[in-house]
């Protein structure tokens, strides 16, 4: 099958969901779910009562009914939660999972994969950040028992992700070197994950999905190529205008009077570099228009990755109410956008809409808590020994 010509970028959490992944894919582009919080958002579906059944009825088609009961007899509240009642917490990301969280984690995410999948022949794909890492085998391994066609990466240096991938594909025990702060150069931490303890019984083995590393230089795209654990097939190269998280400007972070970072000629990405390295690459940032990705095409792209396009469409899971506002501010050209250099726990600047009465002059605004509750941009560090 040849290589999509549009992808649809993975924007979390829950915005690039299973229903617009698959109306993507039906359309013969790469349709993109984001791996994003998916333990929570499913966990969350279910408490809602899944009125229209599509979990439960993904559920069936998991390959361990034991597993699926277990996270239905936690999560699943039939008819619903009471409107007024808080969800039930799902656990926080941790260095040594508990088997109930990794359970969860592996069905949400071959749930996600299996209903953008279901009903069409096309290709689907997941997206992760690299910056998240405790949650991500687990998230792998069910997107891959779904039959996941791409794994999309970015938010740091995904070297070991070819390698995890070539391991679950044969269902076998993977680990991953996990960033910890505080530590000594020559220390290292690893988090595991073994498919066994989940699928007792024998599977065939699985399809290895095409990775594609995001980026943001050639010269991590270089490096990629030459020290990366296993075969990277492919690149997206997300210019600084492009949405969510971008990368850092490079060299000492400079800021405009308006508070944005300030990138120049050393952030625009070599093309001609990558090229040389004989994969195919897609463009991404303000390209989401027609005469966007003939330019594209014209300098030797395979194609355009697009995501605020697609985060307006009626089938994404932003609210209904935060898209028609936006739009209509749009329309009366007032649409502002604000590269915020700390409004992610994550440490790269982050694109802000500002919505009229949330602006961030705004007492509103200003007021909002400032409350991260679950755990997944924390950062692991290492604690003094007791004496």
């Amino acid at each position: 099958m040849s290589e999509p010509v549009i992808i649809q970028g993975g924007m979390g959490a829950g915005v690039s969901n299973w229903v617009l992944a698959r109306a993507v894919s039906r359309t013969g582009q790469l349709g993109v779910v984001s791996g994003t919080a998916l333990d929570v958002i499913v966990a969350r579906r279910l408490q809602n009562g899944d009125p229209e059944g599509h979990l439960r009825w993904a559920f069936t088609q998991f390959p361990a009914q034991d597993i699926v009961q277990r996270v239905l007899e936690k999560y699943f509240i039939p008819g619903g939660k009471d409107p007024e009642a808080s969800f039930k917490p799902t656990p926080m990301p941790t260095v040594a999972a508990s088997v109930a969280h990794e359970e969860l984690m592996v069905v949400a995410n071959f749930t996600e994969v299996f209903l953008a999948k279901e009903g069409h022949a096309g290709l689907v794909g997941i997206n992760f950040l690299e910056k998240i890492q405790l949650p991500t085998l687990p998230s792998l391994y069910g997107a891959m028992l779904a039959g996941a066609d791409y794994v999309l990466m970015g938010a740091g240096i995904p070297r070991e992700i070819p390698w995890a991938l070539d391991r679950l594909a044969q269902h076998q025990e993977v680990s991953l070197k996990l960033h910890v702060e505080g530590v000594a150069s020559d220390d290292e931490f690893k988090i595991h994950f073994d498919p066994k303890r989940f699928i007792t019984h024998a599977l065939p083995g699985l399809k290895r999905p095409k990775f594609l590393a995001v980026i943001a230089s050639s010269t991590l795209a270089t490096a990629l190529v030459k020290k990366a654990t296993g075969r990277i097939d492919g690149f997206v190269i997300e210019g600084p205008t492009a949405g969510g998280h971008n990368a850092p400007p490079r060299g000492p972070m400079q800021l405009t009077e308006q508070g944005e970072p300030v990138y120049g000629p050393k952030d625009v990405v070599d093309v001609e570099v990558i090229k040389k390295l004989g994969l195919p690459f897609w463009l991404a940032g303000s390209y989401g228009a027609p005469h966007r990705l003939t330019e594209a095409l014209q300098m030797g792209a395979a194609g355009v990755q697009v995501g605020t396009a697609f985060a307006f469409c009626k089938e994404s899971g932003i609210d209904n109410e935060i898209k028609v506002k936006l739009l209509q501010q749009v329309r009366l050209g007032k649409g502002e956008i604000f590269t915020d250099p700390l409004a992610s726990p994550a440490g790269f600047p982050f694109k802000v809409v500002k919505l009229e009465h949330s602006l961030s002059e705004s007492d509103e605004y200003e007021a909002r808590p400032r409350l991260c509750d679950l755990g997944f941009l924390r950062h692991v560090y290492l604690k003094p020994m007791a004496h």
